[in-house]
């Protein structure tokens, strides 16, 4: 493995400008830490536990051969990331020659050339970032890396959770605003279907979003198919699925797809 290169990798699972701000750091903290030769950035969300399978993930690496040993840490549950992530306390190896408490981490990592590394956790806002340094040579790389690596990976995870945070707000503002939007032509659906089937605002609502349900289609699209056409050739279906849809004692609910004419 060369003993320092540039070259980004990610595996994006989450915003775009989340694997960058990975990647920035991974490069950083290689630079930040004159032992090594090279690093590995990794997010995990806080709702998603650290080892399991289906864990949202993030990664950046200097050199694909990290990304590489990222990936058998995550998969096997074992290694000095699972053990930061779970600790909450920075972990390493400083000779993985001699020390055997992961076996297939150090398989691949003595494979790759690699001989030390240490990993240092940070948890902001939901998030967790492990910063990985990696050494060709054995020696204690946990304490190389804390100083600038350790402040650059604070920063730097309180800059991508605020970042996220951001995010979130603006997609609940788009969907607050899409509701605000569609929210007339839903009532208008709802007032034909209390016309066609003689019911209240709320039981003509929850069939319309019943029936949205059931036929795969968007709410506000059925409820501007229903206006569109001003309920005609739909009342025998709204006939016949209000009246399926409320379940008599012992009877569950079903009734025939409603596919409003486009």
């Amino acid at each position: 493995m060369p003993d320092r290169t540039h070259l980004r990798v990610a595996r994006q699972t989450d915003a775009p400008s989340l694997g960058r701000g990975l990647a920035e750091l991974a490069e950083q903290a290689a630079a930040g830490t004159p032992d090594s030769c090279g690093a590995t950035a990794t997010a995990v969300l806080a709702d998603a536990p650290s080892g399991g399978v289906a864990a949202e993930r993030t990664t950046a690496a200097t050199h694909p051969d990290l990304s590489a040993l990222v990936a058998v840490q995550l998969s096997a549950g074992e290694g000095p990331i699972p053990m930061a992530l779970d600790t909450g306390r920075p972990a390493g190896a400083d000779d993985l020659l001699r020390d055997d408490r992961w076996p297939h981490y150090r398989a691949r990592a003595l494979d790759a050339g690699v001989r030390s590394s240490a990993a240092l956790p940070f948890v902001r806002d939901g998030l967790t970032v492990a910063v990985s340094v990696y050494g060709l040579r054995p020696g204690p790389l946990g304490k190389a890396a804390q100083g600038a690596t350790e402040l650059l990976g604070d920063l730097a995870t309180e800059s991508m959770a605020r970042d996220r945070l951001y995010r979130a707000a603006l997609v609940q503002v788009d969907q607050l605003d899409t509701a605000l939007r569609t929210r007339p032509v839903v009532d208008q659906a709802c007032g034909i279907v209390m016309y066609v089937l003689g019911c209240d605002p709320d039981q003509a609502f929850d069939l319309l979003r019943r029936l949205s349900q059931r036929t795969n289609r968007k709410l506000a699209e059925l409820a501007g198919t229903v206006v569109r056409t001003r309920g005609r050739g739909l009342e025998e279906n709204l006939i016949a699925f209000g009246r399926s849809a409320a379940p008599g004692p012992g009877r569950p609910a079903s009734g025939p797809d409603l596919d409003p004419p486009g």
